[in-house]
């Protein structure tokens, strides 16, 4: 699709005479979510001796009663142009330095514990599941996407997860070289492999990086207060270590990773099988019968038998998994944790 910009505004050229016309609101990356429900988009015609590229949108009429249709890709396309728009033209941040957090929920309490002015990056996926193989890149993203809407079951709309990780992307590129970078993680597999990814994408940048290690807490339990915690400005040798690692990292499509003796370690995909087998027979035993059980409180009995849970998206995959090899008995409608129950079907090889 041909497009061209005249700021705030970007002309798409729809059709072979149509052109549509969206206004930038705010110097911010956008979602597919953002661009349906607060888009600003008007559409044109081209005059038979008109071009597109001389298209001036403040010379014509906008037509009346319009609309367009697009496909969920070509939508996550038109927001992706957008995006690369925006990032043309992004403005330099006022604040001192940077933090980068694992989960966006994690950075949502950072920025409220952190005084003005504050500049927090919160990256929206776990790592510690789906393929990481070539994740800097596009066919990459796509990759892993694809296997992420195949399999986890989180609710959100087809490419919205991959928006998110794309803009994550775009503002840790952005971050200007004369800022400090603080990148907070913990001793878990979804914050390891966060660290060495934003490192993998700050490889050409000159700022200062600063770990601040938080421990065993998790993300929800941890104080936000810089001064608890164990921080290192790392080297350039050190950078390079984490940088290489990451790069072992991207040539793997393993789909599940635990944080193990130190060291990021890759497991087979059923790896929690078993256990989800033996909890559920517990389950059965402890109520007298083989009643079905809500799927979320099956999870979170699940979680207290476990260490260091894993994303709880991927045990519910393993779940519907174990459904779908007639291992478990299914009620309900599958379309969520809360939407269905499960039980031991009667007969099954799977100890």
């Amino acid at each position: 699709m041909e497009t061209s910009m005249h700021y705030p505004f970007i002309y798409f050229l729809y059709d072979t005479n149509q052109v549509l016309v969206y206004k930038i609101q705010a110097l911010e990356y956008i979602t597919i979510t953002d661009v349906m429900r607060k888009g600003e988009w008007q559409g044109f015609e081209l005059q038979p001796s008109e071009s597109f590229t001389a298209f001036h949108h403040e010379q014509s009429t906008p037509q009346q009663g319009w609309s367009f249709f697009v496909a969920q890709e070509q939508l996550h396309h038109l927001v992706e142009i957008i995006n690369d728009y925006i990032q043309q033209v992004m403005t330099t941040t006022s604040a001192q330095m940077v933090h980068i957090v694992c989960s966006e929920s994690a950075a949502g309490s950072l920025r409220v514990a952190l005084a003005p002015p504050k500049y927090v990056i919160g990256f929206p996926e776990d790592l510690s599941i789906g393929p990481l193989w070539k994740l800097d890149e596009k066919r990459g993203q796509a990759f892993r996407d694809e296997w992420l809407r195949e399999n986890i079951n989180d609710g959100m709309d087809d490419f919205v997860n991959l928006n998110k990780l794309m803009n994550t992307i775009r503002e840790i590129q952005d971050i200007p070289s004369n800022l400090p970078i603080y990148i907070w993680y913990g001793h878990n597999a979804e914050d390891q492999c966060g660290l060495r990814f934003f490192l993998y994408l700050l490889r050409d940048k000159t700022n200062e990086v600063v770990l601040i290690d938080t421990g065993e807490q998790d993300a929800i339990n941890r104080h936000w207060d810089i001064e608890l915690y164990a921080k290192k400005k790392l080297s350039a040798k050190e950078r390079l270590i984490f940088q290489q690692q990451w790069e072992s990292l991207a040539q793997t499509k393993d789909v599940c990773r635990l944080w193990l003796q130190q060291q990021i370690q890759a497991v087979p995909e059923d790896y929690y099988d078993k256990l989800i087998v033996s909890t559920l027979r517990q389950l059965h035993e402890e109520q007298g019968d083989t009643d079905f059980i809500h799927t979320g409180t099956f999870i979170s009995a699940l979680l207290t038998r476990m260490d260091a849970p894993p994303n709880i998206f991927f045990l519910e995959y393993r779940i519907r998994y174990l459904v779908y090899s007639g291992v478990f008995e299914l009620k309900g409608i599958p379309k969520s944790m809360h939407h269905y129950s499960v039980r031991i079907r009667q007969k099954t090889s799977l100890a």
